[in-house]
């Protein structure tokens, strides 16, 4: 991928991937400017998204994003609070999130997924204005989807690794697993 053909990707949206009831719908921040070139949801090479899914065992192997549409098949989907690429999450200004935080409830209320898994607790607090919000279940739904705040999977945060992050993955697999949804991953 060429400076340029990065450069070409700012602003550009990437569809969601999408079906509705869902087991868990996972929400980014908004897409990278990679993963605006591509296509593909959480492309860049340093995200860790693809990797903790699969040690978390919500996948049976660790899927490319290129693979993205296979998630559907398991039971989950992706989509973002704010649809346009950015170089960074800091480009977005508080009333994109607000209004991203708007159009993910209407999309939640359509979709009717068991779970939300928002990735990203910084733009989960100001898209839903839930300021002192943490990681982990949250005390509210929208709609009849329960809400569940993951870390943020970006190379950018390196507070957690991917094991620690596989592990909060993992207990949000383990409630929906709880639920009654077993989205055990086959072999």
């Amino acid at each position: 991928m060429t400076a340029e053909e990065l450069r070409a990707a700012r602003d550009r949206t990437v569809p969601d991937v999408v079906a509705g009831g869902l087991r868990v719908l996972f929400c980014g921040i908004n897409p990278s400017l990679m993963t605006g070139a591509t296509g593909h949801h959480f492309a860049h090479p340093g995200n860790r998204f693809w990797p903790v899914l699969h040690r978390s065992g919500f996948t049976p192997r660790q899927l490319k994003p290129a693979e993205q549409t296979e998630l559907v098949r398991y039971g989950l989907g992706i989509t973002n609070v704010v649809a346009r690429a950015t170089a960074r999450a800091d480009e977005l200004s508080t009333d994109e999130f607000r209004e991203g935080g708007r159009i993910l409830a209407a999309k939640v209320a359509e979709l009717r997924p068991q779970w939300l898994a928002v990735v990203g607790v910084t733009a989960y607090r100001t898209a839903f204005g839930r300021r002192t919000a943490r990681i982990g279940l949250q005390d509210h739904t929208i709609a009849a989807t329960r809400v569940w705040v993951l870390p943020n999977p970006s190379g950018l945060n390196a507070h957690w690794t991917v094991q620690t992050m596989a592990e909060e993955f993992g207990r949000l697999r383990a409630s929906v697993e709880h639920d009654g949804t077993d989205i055990t991953a086959e072999t």
